[in-house]
């Protein structure tokens, strides 16, 4: 009853000084309001962002062990040394495809170069030539928009038969269908059987296939030199078998291509074996680096903000001091005083989070309509917290001055 009744007290001098004094106390809540605006819009970023780039690079597998020349790992120091590594090319291919028993899917691709493609009158230019193995679709999930994927004996036999990105297929065919007509690169006929869906409008796409021309591996070396590690090297990708561990599935993959590339014992691997959770670690820490930052910059508004809540208390003191002496005269205790002053501190500070919160939603709302590819959205849990802050913050800043009104000498207080 009594709480009720000081939360209703504490309510009504709230709105008063809102009322009473506008200005000031606009100004001083303006501080909460741009720290957890800072704090808040930072952490929904940065969340929002890591979870569009964590679902981007999920699509590559976080059961995928990707041989390559360069380790994803950042190491500026052996960068000569990667350099002067053979890129993978078709031998390790076929050397991990026959002897990986904890492998599911061994595949393999390379990026020639950009081509230009023709259809009648119409030629796109800046297509880039993928060249795969059979098991691309089976390892990225590579859904066919229209048409259909090669078959093994169009793979077997590199027949003249390519898949097109959906953005190339588009803007050489427009309105047409290209399933089944008849295309020229570099003087060759190929025929169209399938395109890909729309890669989408994620912030990072690592299979980015809108502006892909697929030709299998059988058909693209009878035209490129693919043997030519250093021109044409590309990348093979492992996929565990269920249950499979990645360091067993790591080990076997180092056994079989050291094997391959004859290294001796004493030499160390010429590859880099790749996964996803690299990435996940990098990021990870660059993203804490961000919400540091956040913290930071909302923490110096939040401080100042605080402390022009505590002035609006001292003044608030000051101005109500014969009436907190009337009140202790008839016998209100010093936590009724206490809970009065310092409920009005925290509600002040909750009206200064709310206004930061809504100007988070009004700011990300701006940036949604312009970024398309990177929503950004303020989750209830973030919500919470800024709430949580204002009123933590409520309490800091209200607490000394609410102490001050609750130890005043009733006769003293109503003299002054």
């Amino acid at each position: 009853m009594i709480l009720s009744k000081v939360i209703a007290e504490s309510l009504r001098q709230a709105w008063q000084q809102l009322l009473g004094n506008k200005l000031r106390t606009f100004l001083s809540l303006l501080g909460i309001s741009i720290g957890i605006f800072c704090i808040i819009g930072v952490l929904s970023a940065v969340q929002s962002l890591q979870d569009n780039v964590s679902g981007s690079l999920a699509k590559l597998g976080d059961d995928v062990v990707y041989i390559d020349k360069w380790p994803w790992k950042d190491n500026s120091d052996s960068w000569w040394e990667y350099f002067q590594r053979p890129y993978p090319d078709h031998d390790d291919y076929e050397a991990l495809k026959e002897n990986m028993a904890t492998a599911s899917i061994v595949s393999y691709w390379t990026v020639p170069g950009n081509r230009t493609l023709k259809y009648r009158s119409q030629s796109v230019e800046g297509g880039y030539l993928f060249v795969t193995t059979y098991e691309l679709d089976r390892l990225f999930n590579i859904e066919v928009n229209r048409g259909r994927y090669w078959s093994t004996s169009e793979y077997r036999n590199g027949t003249d038969k390519i898949l097109l990105g959906n953005t190339l297929a588009e803007e050489l065919f427009g309105p047409i269908n290209p399933i089944n007509k008849t295309v020229k690169m570099q003087g060759r006929k190929y025929q169209v059987i399938g395109t890909l869906a729309p890669a989408g409008d994620d912030l990072i796409n690592p299979l980015d296939f809108d502006d892909a021309i697929l030709v299998t591996y059988n058909n693209a070396s009878r035209f490129i030199n693919l043997k030519n590690r250093n021109q044409y090297g590309g990348t093979v990708a492992v996929k565990a078998k269920p249950g499979v561990e990645m360091e067993r599935l790591q080990d076997d993959i180092r056994g079989i291509v050291r094997s391959e590339r004859q290294l001796r014992p004493r030499e160390e691997d010429n590859f880099a074996l790749n996964q996803l959770s690299m990435t996940a670690d990098a990021l990870g820490k660059f993203f804490g680096v961000l919400n540091i930052i956040g913290f930071l910059i909302g923490g110096f508004s939040i401080v100042v903000g605080a402390i022009s809540v505590a002035n609006i208390m001292f003044v608030s003191v000051k101005e109500r001091t014969s009436l907190i002496g009337v009140k202790k005269a008839l016998g209100a205790r010093q936590y009724v005083i206490l809970l009065e002053f310092l409920t009005e501190s925290i509600i002040l500070c909750i009206i200064g989070g709310l206004i930061g919160l809504a100007m988070v939603v009004g700011i990300t709302s701006i940036i949604n309509q312009f970024l398309p590819g990177f929503q950004i959205s303020l989750s209830i849990v973030y919500a919470i917290i800024g709430v949580v802050l204002s009123a933590v913050v409520g309490i800091l800043a209200g607490l000394i001055p609410a102490l001050l009104a609750a130890r005043m000498d009733p006769v003293e207080a109503m003299r002054s």
